[in-house]
């Protein structure tokens, strides 16, 4: 019985025992999932609270991102909207008052839009709020009156300051105050409708649309009706009013109402404003916060201004309104064909140069307005021609240089490209003027043969690409061109000679003359040659210009400033036509032209030689050693050729001595214009030393020439230096060519004369030259004894041509009269008769 007991205590106890046990490994398997549990779940809140954090970011990001994007477009849609409202409204239709000036439409242009207030959007740059009239609607003005007249006087003040003077007509029908409310248009003289006479202006305005063909201006008709006008319309004035809206926007004539009703209407515009705010049909929802009013005095000083632009007449065209739809479009194989003004009922007046007339005379007294004539009429040309079809040539012989606009410059680089040759400053370069004369005769004798060989091909059965060849017509103006020809000398006559013979024979080979003067002594040059002015039958008189139309026409003696007439009839009366011309003058909007011209040019278009009187050309670097002279190694030219100065021609060539083993291939300076001289000395030795290897003996006897000695020997390292302490004429042996360069040589004295004379008579065949300054002809003469063949070159300066007498071979010496900067050559081996010349600058600081 015990045993059992204990058997089953021990039963239970061990049950109980694994009991606990499962409980314990129950309770620490619940412990252990609690903390997963918990660990999980705090993994989740973290979880969850980075979720949190990375959605509010990126919600944040992306909110901005919206924005921005939302801020940019709304930027560039308004920077958009504002161009679109800024070419829709230019100038005076949509400046702000505080910038309010009259502005008139560009040609062929139609008005634009009206600003009447600004459309303002989440902080940006307010909008202009704009609206149509002109061409396009009617108008209609619904909201307090008061307020509805100020923005009626704004858009009547844009209407008409965006337009020409006298092409808005304005009738107000005002019964209530009988035009008060728009009284600052008084000065326009306006007509003013009051109370019984809406049906007489209905009724006459509806016969204007329907007479009217075309639109030659516009009609403005305000009506500001009273409440009496609204209550005793009658069904035939509603009839009418409603004609006016369907038929008047295609007739010019528009309305501006307030206080009547409109019928619906595409044509009609609706402005509805409250407390200073509008919506317009044509906006949507848009708001429009009203402009205040123009002030009061602003538009009383534009009515004012207008009614004396209205007594004045019209204004002459301007430059652009001569330039054609088109650039270059036009062809010159017939003839040239340009506007140059318009006439008083603002046609523009062209003229021709062709066949018929060739060749042009422009006459005028000082400030008469020749030189703007002159731009016009090459403005107009350029415009329509390019520079396959055109070539112009031009010559100033004012002391001004109107023609420099035409070139490059250190301002602006562009140059016309039409322009070939530009000669500025040439009152005292008469040889530049022959050169381009004798360059236009070339010219001519080259187009007369090519058409000849066509002439010839076409005969014998054969065909050409082109037939007969088109080149570009030329156009050569001579400005002040009595300069050229007044002379009584060898020049003037053979200039004559040239200009005759262009005249007669350049209209067949596309070559034109336009010659302009403003002295009835020049004019009176051309009557002492009657082949020459028969040639030019096209006649352009400006104001009190003489001599330039026939005798009985009077024509230029009556005409205003900034007028011309042109004749084509060589001046007789019957054939003129009276043209305004338009201001050349503004550099500005001829550069933008110009510019413009410039950047279509074709590839291979030259720039164009420009000869200005004024400028003093460099030494090129051409002409210049590169370094030491060359060894002796090195080989040696049979003649080299000394450059002495610049020729005036129509290329910028320069005046070559050549320097041979004959007999007499020595130069002499000649003057007392130090600078001058040493320019020359020092120009030929260095194109001398850049030609291959020579040896130099500078030889400087003048103190004031002894800076630009020492330059000289600074660029020529290994030449022999003398001066006044060991002068002598004996140069070192050499196998290369030997030049004695010598400065005021006459300063050599007695003693050292027959070695002078010795070496320039000696000396070419043995390939040592003399290249020397004298101080004057009397001292050449004495240091040769009288003997000039030694001297087979000379370059005078300030030295008169009586006293080259002895070295010239003529009797009597060359026609000469010394001028700054310029030099006369002569070499006796190549030359008939001397040449002018201009000494290159060497010697100054900046060369």
């Amino acid at each position: 019985m015990g045993s059992h007991r204990n058997a089953l205590v021990a039963a239970i106890r061990q049950e109980l025992a694994e009991a606990r046990g499962t409980a314990r490994a129950v309770l620490a398997a619940a412990e252990s999932a609690r903390g997963e549990a918990q660990q999980r779940r705090r993994l989740v809140r973290e979880a969850y609270a980075t979720c949190l954090s990375r959605l509010a970011e990126a919600r944040e990001a992306t909110r901005a991102d919206i924005e921005d994007r939302y801020r940019g477009e709304a930027a560039r849609l308004a920077g958009h909207l504002r161009g679109l409202a800024t070419v829709s409204a230019t100038g005076a239709a949509g400046a702000p008052w505080k910038l309010w000036a009259p502005s008139e439409p560009a040609p062929g242009r139609s008005p634009g839009l009206l600003r009447i207030g600004t459309i303002s959007f989440d902080g940006a740059t307010p909008l202009p709020g704009l609206v149509p009239l002109l061409d396009v609607a009617h108008l209609h003005l619904s909201g307090p009156p008061a307020i509805l007249d100020e923005v009626i006087t704004g858009l009547l003040l844009r209407a008409l300051g965006s337009t020409r003077p006298g092409e808005v007509e304005l009738t107000v029908y005002d019964p209530e105050r009988l035009g008060g409310t728009l009284g600052a248009f008084a000065p326009l003289g306006p007509r003013i409708v009051g109370p019984g006479g809406l049906t007489a202006l209905l009724d006459e305005t509806v016969e204007h649309i329907c007479s009217a063909a075309v639109r030659e201006s516009w009609r403005l008709v305000v009506l500001l009706a009273d409440r009496a006008t609204t209550e005793e319309m009658t069904r035939a004035q509603r009839a009418q009013l409603d004609r006016i809206v369907r038929t008047g926007v295609g007739r010019g004539v528009h309305l501006v109402v307030r206080g009547l009703e409109l019928e619906d209407h595409s044509a009609v515009e609706r402005i509805v404003v409250r407390d200073r705010v509008a919506t317009c049909a044509s906006l949507g929802r848009l708001e429009v916060q009203l402009d205040p009013p123009p002030p009061a005095e602003r538009v009383a000083a534009f009515c004012r201004e207008t009614t004396e632009r209205l007594c004045e007449g019209p204004p002459p065209a301007r430059l652009a309104d001569l330039e054609p739809a088109r650039t270059w479009a036009e062809s010159s194989r017939y003839g040239l064909i340009a506007p140059i003004g318009d006439s008083t009922d603002s046609s523009l007046v062209e003229v021709t140069l062709g066949d018929d007339p060739p060749h042009a005379l422009i006459g005028g007294p000082a400030e008469s307005g020749k030189t703007n004539l002159i731009h016009t009429w090459l403005g107009s040309l350029a415009t329509r021609y390019g520079p396959e079809e055109l070539a112009l040539y031009l010559l100033d012989f004012t002391d001004g240089e109107a023609f420099a606009r035409y070139v490059p410059g250190p301002r602006d680089p562009s140059w016309l490209p039409q322009v070939r040759l530009a000669g500025v400053n040439v009152s005292g370069d008469r040889e530049f003027g022959l050169a381009m004369l004798r360059h236009l005769g070339e010219e001519l004798r080259t187009r007369a043969q090519a058409a000849k060989r066509h002439d010839t091909d076409r005969l014998s059965g054969l065909r050409g690409a082109d037939p007969g060849g088109h080149w570009p017509r030329i156009v050569a103006v001579i400005d002040e061109f009595p300069a050229l020809l007044g002379g009584r000398d060898g020049l003037a006559d053979e200039a004559a000679e040239l200009l005759e013979d262009l005249a007669r024979r350049g209209r067949s080979q596309g070559i034109h003359l336009i010659l302009a003067c403003q002295e009835v002594s020049g004019i009176q040059v051309l009557w002492g040659r009657p082949g020459l002015i028969a040639q030019f039958t096209l006649r352009i008189a400006l104001p009190k210009a003489r001599r330039v139309l026939a005798d009985d026409n009077l024509a230029a003696s009556v005409i205003p400033r900034h007028h011309a007439v042109v004749n084509p009839e060589s001046g007789l009366a019957g054939a003129n036509r009276v043209v305004r011309l338009p201001d050349a003058g503004d550099r500005t909007a001829w550069r933008a032209v110009q510019r413009r011209l410039w950047r279509s040019r074709p590839s291979g278009c030259e720039e164009p030689r420009l000869f200005d009187g004024n400028a003093v050309p460099r030494l090129p670097s051409a002409y210049r050693p590169s370094g030491r002279v060359p060894s002796a190694d090195a080989p040696v030219g049979s003649s080299p050729g000394a450059v002495l100065g610049e020729r005036i021609d129509v290329a910028a060539r320069p005046a070559r001595l050549r320097l041979g083993r004959m007999p007499g291939r020595n130069l002499a300076v000649l003057g007392t214009r130090t600078d001058e001289a040493c320019d020359v000395l020092a120009a030929a030795a260095l194109s001398l030393a850049a030609q291959g290897p020579a040896h130099f003996s500078i030889v400087c006897l003048e103190p004031a020439a002894e800076r630009a000695a020492a330059r000289l020997v600074a660029e020529l390292p290994a030449a022999d230096w003398y001066d006044s302490s060991d002068v002598h004429f004996g140069p070192p042996a050499s196998d290369v060519p030997r030049y004695v360069i010598g400065y005021g040589l006459d300063a050599a004295g007695p003693p050292h004369r027959p070695a002078l004379r010795t070496l320039l008579t000696e000396g070419p065949e043995q390939r040592i030259h003399v290249l020397g300054w004298w101080r004057g002809a009397g001292r050449l003469r004495d240091d040769l004894a009288g003997r000039y063949d030694p001297i087979g070159a000379w370059v005078a300066l300030d030295v008169h041509g009586s006293e080259l007498a002895p070295l010239y071979p003529q009797p009597g010496g060359p026609l000469w009269y010394p001028r700054p900067r310029r030099a006369l050559f002569f070499d006796r081996s190549v030359h008939r008769t001397p040449e002018v010349i201009i000494p290159y600058e060497v010697n100054s600081d900046h060369t």
